[in-house]
């Protein structure tokens, strides 16, 4: 009866469309915040569109019953938040050394809005998650994303029971090198910061009458800017190589 009420080709679409439009609400970039619901919704029909007569014959043919249909789908769409939380794990590395900078800057306190995050966030962290959505996009890898949604049909065939043991294994693996990228791109503020407070130490030791706070602070933030003005063109870059390297599990043939 469902072969009657609903044609195949709608049901393809549907299964494309799940995965897809899953992926995208997550994907940097496309599901950021503050882009609009419509606009992910309309981005996620044209990519559906042109995506589902590459992969259509990979498809499942539409099941007899209607649950059998809706299990597909539910599958199609845990497989495309996978892939787009994997996506966002990577980029979540630029909040995790924005937040360790800020710290060792002496700006913790100085929190904004962040659009990436939805949230109140540091404003390191808030400027250098919305420079690696502009970084993805300047050099092109928005279209990796897209490339590993079209490969995922590869890695992960429709109707196929996903590995939950692989999804596992690497949502771990994601979260690690996502939190050791972080940690790596602020490594010099890190070592900037041991070394100041140590020097801080010493000076109110030797000279206990001196105001160390007030005259460490302004100091403490200048020199930080002044390290991140040299640093953030190598910061830029390893965030990138680090995402490109996050991605490729994702992608059928590694370059």
């Amino acid at each position: 009866m469902l072969q009657e009420l609903l044609p195949g080709g709608v049901f393809a679409f549907m299964l494309v469309f799940a995965r897809i439009g899953a992926a995208m609400m997550l994907l940097p970039g496309f599901g950021e915040a503050f882009v609009s619901p419509r606009v992910r919704l309309g981005m996620a029909l044209v990519v559906s569109f042109a995506m589902a007569p590459m992969v259509v014959g990979g498809l499942p043919p539409l099941p007899e019953g209607p649950f059998a249909a809706l299990a597909i789908i539910a599958t199609e769409i845990g497989v495309g938040l996978f892939l787009g939380g994997a996506a966002r794990l990577i980029l979540a590395s630029l909040h995790v050394a924005g937040s360790t900078i800020a710290f060792q800057a002496g700006l913790g306190f100085a929190q904004v809005f962040d659009p990436a995050q939805g949230v109140q966030g540091v404003l390191v962290a808030t400027f250098l998650t919305l420079l690696g959505v502009t970084l993805v996009f300047a050099t092109d890898m928005h279209l990796m994303l897209l490339r590993a949604a079209f490969d995922s049909y590869t890695l992960f065939p429709a109707a196929a029971l996903p590995p939950f043991g692989d999804f596992a294994q690497l949502a771990t693996e994601s979260v690690a090198s996502s939190f050791k990228l972080g940690v790596q791109l602020a490594a010099p503020f890190v070592f900037y910061g041991l070394a100041f407070n140590i020097g801080l130490g010493l000076i109110a030791r030797l000279m206990p009458a001196l105001p160390v706070f007030f005259i460490a602070v302004p100091a403490q933030i200048l020199m930080a800017f002044a390290l991140m003005a040299l640093t953030l063109s190598a910061v830029s870059i390893s965030f990138l190589n680090g995402f490109e390297e996050g991605m490729s599990p994702f992608l059928a043939t590694r370059r």
